[in-house]
Protein backbone atom coordinates (compact mmCIF):
# COMPACT_ATOMS: atom_id res chain seq x y z
CA UNK A 1 0.00 0.00 0.00
CA UNK A 2 2.10 3.20 -1.41
CA UNK A 3 1.61 6.30 1.06
CA UNK A 4 -0.66 8.01 -1.48
CA UNK A 5 -3.62 5.32 -0.99
CA UNK A 6 -5.78 6.35 2.02
CA UNK A 7 -4.92 3.65 5.03
CA UNK A 8 -8.31 2.45 6.66
CA UNK A 9 -8.44 3.30 10.53
CA UNK A 10 -10.97 2.67 13.10
CA UNK A 11 -12.53 5.79 14.13
CA UNK A 12 -11.45 7.37 17.66
CA UNK A 13 -15.06 5.72 19.13
CA UNK A 14 -14.12 2.84 17.84
CA UNK A 15 -10.89 2.56 18.97
CA UNK A 16 -12.65 3.08 22.90
CA UNK A 17 -14.95 0.49 22.18
CA UNK A 18 -12.51 -1.50 21.26
CA UNK A 19 -10.70 -0.79 24.11
CA UNK A 20 -14.14 -0.62 26.65
CA UNK A 21 -14.53 -4.85 25.28
CA UNK A 22 -11.32 -5.55 27.28
CA UNK A 23 -11.36 -3.94 30.66
CA UNK A 24 -13.37 -7.00 33.20
CA UNK A 25 -16.02 -6.69 35.01
CA UNK A 26 -15.15 -5.42 38.85
CA UNK A 27 -12.30 -3.19 37.37
CA UNK A 28 -10.94 0.30 39.25
CA UNK A 29 -9.74 2.12 36.13
CA UNK A 30 -8.84 5.27 35.37
CA UNK A 31 -8.45 7.39 31.95
CA UNK A 32 -6.03 9.62 30.91
CA UNK A 33 -6.68 13.08 29.19
CA UNK A 34 -7.75 13.05 25.80
CA UNK A 35 -8.61 10.23 23.26
CA UNK A 36 -9.28 7.98 26.95
CA UNK A 37 -11.69 9.62 28.19
CA UNK A 38 -14.01 8.27 25.05
CA UNK A 39 -14.32 5.26 27.03
CA UNK A 40 -16.47 5.77 29.35
CA UNK A 41 -19.18 6.30 26.77
CA UNK A 42 -18.18 2.58 25.33
CA UNK A 43 -18.94 0.29 28.68
CA UNK A 44 -21.04 -2.57 28.23
CA UNK A 45 -24.35 -1.80 29.96
CA UNK A 46 -24.06 -5.33 31.91
CA UNK A 47 -20.12 -4.98 33.48
CA UNK A 48 -19.67 -2.75 36.11
CA UNK A 49 -16.60 -0.84 36.19
CA UNK A 50 -15.21 2.10 38.14
CA UNK A 51 -14.01 4.81 36.75
CA UNK A 52 -11.52 7.04 39.07
CA UNK A 53 -9.99 10.67 37.70
CA UNK A 54 -6.66 11.71 39.38
CA UNK A 55 -8.50 15.30 40.56
CA UNK A 56 -10.36 13.20 42.96
CA UNK A 57 -13.30 11.41 41.53
CA UNK A 58 -14.82 8.10 41.62
CA UNK A 59 -17.64 6.44 40.32
CA UNK A 60 -17.55 8.17 36.56
CA UNK A 61 -20.54 7.32 34.27
CA UNK A 62 -20.63 8.25 30.96
CA UNK A 63 -20.12 12.04 29.42
CA UNK A 64 -23.61 14.12 30.67
CA UNK A 65 -25.97 15.17 27.51
CA UNK A 66 -25.60 18.61 26.30
CA UNK A 67 -26.92 21.52 28.60
CA UNK A 68 -26.94 19.03 31.33
CA UNK A 69 -22.77 19.81 32.29
CA UNK A 70 -22.25 20.80 36.00
CA UNK A 71 -18.68 22.52 35.76
CA UNK A 72 -17.87 21.98 39.49
CA UNK A 73 -17.78 18.18 38.71
CA UNK A 74 -15.12 17.40 35.94
CA UNK A 75 -12.61 15.16 35.56
CA UNK A 76 -8.62 15.85 34.85
CA UNK A 77 -9.16 16.85 31.92
CA UNK A 78 -11.50 19.77 32.85
CA UNK A 79 -14.26 18.20 31.34
CA UNK A 80 -18.13 17.64 32.64
CA UNK A 81 -18.40 14.47 33.78
CA UNK A 82 -21.72 12.17 35.57
CA UNK A 83 -21.79 10.62 38.88
CA UNK A 84 -23.01 7.42 39.58
CA UNK A 85 -25.29 5.98 42.52
CA UNK A 86 -22.29 5.46 45.23
CA UNK A 87 -19.75 7.67 43.33
CA UNK A 88 -17.79 10.82 45.32
CA UNK A 89 -15.26 13.02 45.13
CA UNK A 90 -12.19 13.56 47.65
CA UNK A 91 -9.40 15.36 47.78
CA UNK A 92 -6.47 14.73 45.05
CA UNK A 93 -3.84 14.01 47.90
CA UNK A 94 -6.30 11.09 48.48
CA UNK A 95 -6.65 10.77 44.86
CA UNK A 96 -3.03 10.18 44.29
CA UNK A 97 -2.69 7.82 47.31
CA UNK A 98 -5.22 5.20 45.35
CA UNK A 99 -2.70 6.21 42.00
CA UNK A 100 0.52 5.02 43.91
CA UNK A 101 -1.00 2.29 46.27
CA UNK A 102 -1.71 0.10 43.49
CA UNK A 103 -5.45 0.40 43.96
CA UNK A 104 -5.65 0.66 40.13
CA UNK A 105 -6.26 -2.25 38.35
CA UNK A 106 -6.55 -0.26 34.39
CA UNK A 107 -5.23 3.03 33.47
CA UNK A 108 -5.98 4.22 29.57
CA UNK A 109 -3.47 7.12 28.68
CA UNK A 110 -2.22 8.40 25.30
CA UNK A 111 1.05 8.41 24.16
CA UNK A 112 4.29 10.45 22.06
CA UNK A 113 5.89 7.30 22.18
CA UNK A 114 5.87 3.21 22.94
CA UNK A 115 8.59 1.09 23.16
CA UNK A 116 8.01 -2.42 21.88
CA UNK A 117 9.51 -3.33 25.54
CA UNK A 118 6.47 -1.50 26.85
CA UNK A 119 8.53 2.00 27.76
CA UNK A 120 6.52 4.58 27.47
CA UNK A 121 6.66 8.26 26.47
CA UNK A 122 3.66 10.84 27.19
CA UNK A 123 4.42 14.16 28.83
CA UNK A 124 7.44 15.88 26.82
CA UNK A 125 8.73 15.44 23.04
CA UNK A 126 11.79 17.20 24.47
CA UNK A 127 11.20 20.01 21.90
CA UNK A 128 12.30 23.42 23.05
CA UNK A 129 9.10 25.23 23.01
CA UNK A 130 7.45 22.38 24.20
CA UNK A 131 5.54 22.72 27.98
CA UNK A 132 6.13 19.59 29.76
CA UNK A 133 2.53 18.23 31.54
CA UNK A 134 3.17 14.93 33.28
CA UNK A 135 0.76 15.73 35.67
CA UNK A 136 -0.27 12.51 37.08
CA UNK A 137 1.10 9.69 34.39
CA UNK A 138 3.77 8.64 36.13
CA UNK A 139 1.75 7.58 38.93
CA UNK A 140 -0.83 6.14 36.84
CA UNK A 141 2.02 4.45 34.38
CA UNK A 142 3.68 2.49 37.41
CA UNK A 143 1.02 1.76 39.88
CA UNK A 144 -2.00 0.91 37.78
CA UNK A 145 -1.59 -3.12 37.48
CA UNK A 146 -2.03 -2.91 33.97
CA UNK A 147 -1.62 -0.12 31.16
CA UNK A 148 -3.13 0.22 27.97
CA UNK A 149 -2.20 2.93 25.73
CA UNK A 150 -4.91 4.55 22.91
CA UNK A 151 -2.88 6.84 19.81
CA UNK A 152 -2.44 7.17 16.47
CA UNK A 153 -0.35 4.70 15.30
CA UNK A 154 1.92 7.68 13.26
CA UNK A 155 2.25 11.35 13.69
CA UNK A 156 1.31 13.73 10.94
CA UNK A 157 4.09 13.42 9.23
CA UNK A 158 4.60 9.78 8.95
CA UNK A 159 6.96 8.52 11.74
CA UNK A 160 6.19 5.49 13.61
CA UNK A 161 4.83 5.80 17.51
CA UNK A 162 5.52 2.55 18.18
CA UNK A 163 9.40 2.29 18.01
CA UNK A 164 12.25 0.00 19.14
CA UNK A 165 12.48 2.36 21.72
CA UNK A 166 11.75 5.68 22.76
CA UNK A 167 13.46 8.71 21.50
CA UNK A 168 11.25 11.03 24.08
CA UNK A 169 11.77 11.27 27.54
CA UNK A 170 10.37 8.54 29.46
CA UNK A 171 7.06 8.56 31.39
CA UNK A 172 7.99 4.87 32.71
CA UNK A 173 9.69 2.10 31.64
CA UNK A 174 8.05 -1.45 30.71
CA UNK A 175 4.89 -0.54 32.09
CA UNK A 176 2.87 -0.46 28.57
CA UNK A 177 0.90 -3.84 28.68
CA UNK A 178 -1.77 -3.35 25.33
CA UNK A 179 -1.70 -0.53 22.44
CA UNK A 180 -4.36 0.39 20.67
CA UNK A 181 -4.12 2.39 17.65
CA UNK A 182 -6.25 3.73 14.50
CA UNK A 183 -4.97 0.27 12.94
CA UNK A 184 -3.84 -2.20 15.04
CA UNK A 185 -4.02 -3.38 18.66
CA UNK A 186 -0.68 -4.53 19.75
CA UNK A 187 0.41 -6.45 23.33
CA UNK A 188 3.74 -5.78 24.84
CA UNK A 189 6.28 -7.96 26.36
CA UNK A 190 9.19 -10.16 26.36
CA UNK A 191 8.11 -11.04 22.52
CA UNK A 192 7.90 -7.75 21.36
CA UNK A 193 5.07 -6.40 19.50
CA UNK A 194 2.56 -9.02 19.15
CA UNK A 195 -0.95 -8.10 16.70
CA UNK A 196 -3.95 -9.25 18.25
CA UNK A 197 -6.41 -6.91 15.98
CA UNK A 198 -6.08 -5.16 12.20
CA UNK A 199 -8.41 -3.01 10.97
CA UNK A 200 -9.86 -4.80 8.43
CA UNK A 201 -8.63 -3.58 4.98
CA UNK A 202 -5.11 -3.86 6.03
CA UNK A 203 -3.15 -6.70 5.83
CA UNK A 204 -0.75 -7.45 7.81
CA UNK A 205 2.17 -7.25 5.59
CA UNK A 206 0.88 -3.53 5.04
CA UNK A 207 0.46 -3.06 8.55
CA UNK A 208 4.42 -3.91 9.39
CA UNK A 209 5.29 -1.49 6.12
CA UNK A 210 4.31 1.11 8.66
CA UNK A 211 6.62 0.60 11.51
CA UNK A 212 9.94 0.39 11.98
CA UNK A 213 10.27 -2.72 14.57
CA UNK A 214 9.52 -6.42 13.93
CA UNK A 215 5.65 -7.12 14.41
CA UNK A 216 4.46 -10.82 15.32
CA UNK A 217 1.06 -12.17 14.25
CA UNK A 218 -0.49 -13.41 17.13
CA UNK A 219 -4.25 -13.03 15.93
CA UNK A 220 -6.08 -16.01 16.53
Amino acid sequence: MSEQQTIPSWTRDQIAARVAVDIPDGAVVNLGIGLPTKVANHLPADREVILHSENGVIGMGPAPAKGEEDYDLINAGKQPVTLLPGGCFFHHADSFAMMRGGHLDVCVLGAFQVSVKGDLANWSTGAPDAIPAVGGAMDLAIGAKKTYVMMDLRTKTGESKLVDACTYPLTGIGCVSRVYTDVAVFDLGAEGARVIDIVEGLSFDELQALVPVKLVDARA
